[in-house]
């Protein structure tokens, strides 16, 4: 018996807008791995212990990067609305939007949209690029 095809088996459209909204707004996590933590301490051009002190937070087992009190991530900037990490943003930045949560329904997907606007626009991602992103991380 095969396996049933996921709803998004003809693709979905995903394009980065630079709005910032998925790095603002409400309290959360970024989970970050030791590898990630080392490189964005380079990307910072940082030691890695410095870095940690300064932007990586302890949440039971796990690290999180540090958040502003607003809830917006320590690496947003405000004034060019990017990543100032682009280049070492972790696994967890790189796969937004195909994390489980967004895809585990038509109506999910659709709820994903309406916050970001870059879901649902741009070019068409393929199953098999959707399941490679969606792999890499449990959200």
């Amino acid at each position: 018996m095969s396996e049933k095809s996921p709803w998004y088996s003809d693709g979905l459209q995903f394009e980065c807008s630079q709005c910032g909204d998925c790095c603002t707004g409400a309290p959360g996590f970024v989970w970050v791995t030791q590898a990630e933590i080392d490189a964005l301490a380079s990307e910072m051009e940082m030691d890695n212990e410095a870095f940690e002190e300064t932007y990586v937070r302890k949440i039971g087992a796990r690290r999180s990067l540090r958040e502003f009190p607003n809830g917006d991530c320590v690496f947003f900037d405000t004034d060019s609305k990017g990543c100032a990490v682009y280049e070492a943003r972790p696994v967890q930045c790189r796969t937004w939007p195909f994390w489980d949560s967004n895809l585990e329904s038509k109506k999910a997907w659709k709820e994903t949209c309406k916050e970001c606007p870059g879901s649902g626009a741009g070019r068409v991602y393929s199953l098999e690029e959707i399941e490679q992103q969606r792999g890499q991380i449990k959200i």
